[in-house]
């Protein structure tokens, strides 16, 4: 339980810490950076399955469809997450996205009523409702619903919840997603450079050399999180994820300069009261448990 509190805890931090990784690619475009990222995580997870000498799940691994076609859909909605939060980084949405991650745990405890069967009791509906009550004053504040934070809970939150389920490890499952997706990002990439479509060509070489680094950079964090998933309750899970978003939010408001108005703090705080409401709850239950 330590252990996994302690993996994911450090995976939030790290991913808290992104905006300033991906502003700084912002000369290249966010399908081209998603692209590297695949190609570069396979390349850095290749090099520690090298070392580890741990091949010998991957023959029995693809002989399985049901399982490849789980990671398939672990790996696009991966890739989905993954473009989005580029795309509102470089966007100057980084509020925005921050907004995304603090909704994910109210969307992992939906996830875990209708796929695990887990029941909720009086307080957590009651999260729910306060946070959907602050989704709805900022959708009538902005006068459409805030897309770019749902999509990135959504996506995630299944992320989430299919690694949780999968039979794989840590790293052999991030493995299997980055394998099952790499002809596509490498065949991709090639056409993007030999079409004159890439920014990576055009692009200084200090940034090409920071998307260099974006293999250890995700795959790092998302081992640290699937090892930590497995070995903790998803809405423990969703406790720790608070770290993240307010790193984002403080980076989104004191570095970049990002507009946070009345507006949107009540927004946030009928979302952030729910979260503590939840967080509060889910600490008791913890603690009785132990």
């Amino acid at each position: 339980m330590q252990t996994g509190i302690l993996y994911t805890l450090l995976a939030f931090l790290i991913w808290g810490l992104f905006p300033l990784y991906f502003k700084a690619l912002h000369a290249i475009a966010p399908q081209e950076i998603v692209l590297h990222r695949f190609i570069w995580s396979l390349a850095f997870l290749a090099i520690i399955l090298l070392i580890k000498q741990r091949w010998a799940w991957l023959k029995p691994a693809l002989r399985q469809p049901k399982l490849i076609g789980l990671f398939i859909l672990s790996a696009v909605l991966l890739a989905a997450n993954w473009f989005t939060y580029i795309w509102a980084v470089n966007a100057g949405r980084v509020v925005d996205a921050s907004l995304g991650y603090f909704i994910n745990p109210l969307i992992n405890v939906l996830l875990g009523v209708v796929f695990l069967h887990e029941r909720l009791n009086k307080t957590q509906w009651l999260t729910i409702a306060i946070a959907s009550l602050g989704v709805g004053w900022l959708t009538w504040q902005a006068g459409h619903l805030p897309w770019v934070a749902l999509i990135l809970a959504t996506t995630f939150g299944f992320y989430g919840l299919l690694r949780k389920t999968a039979q794989l490890g840590a790293l052999e499952g991030l493995s299997l997603e980055t394998l099952v997706l790499f002809p596509i990002a490498l065949g991709g990439l090639v056409w993007l450079i030999f079409s004159g479509h890439s920014d990576f060509i055009a692009a200084p070489i200090n940034t090409q050399l920071l998307i260099l680094l974006a293999g250890p950079i995700t795959a790092i964090p998302l081992l640290l999180f699937a090892a930590g998933a497995r070995r903790i309750p998803l809405s423990l899970v969703g406790i720790l994820q608070y770290t993240g978003p307010t790193l984002q939010l403080l980076i989104g408001i004191f570095v970049f300069h990002e507009d946070f108005g009345i507006e949107r703090l009540i927004g946030f705080g009928l979302i952030w009261l729910a979260l503590f409401i939840y967080a509060l709850d889910s600490w008791r239950a913890f603690i009785k448990k132990t």
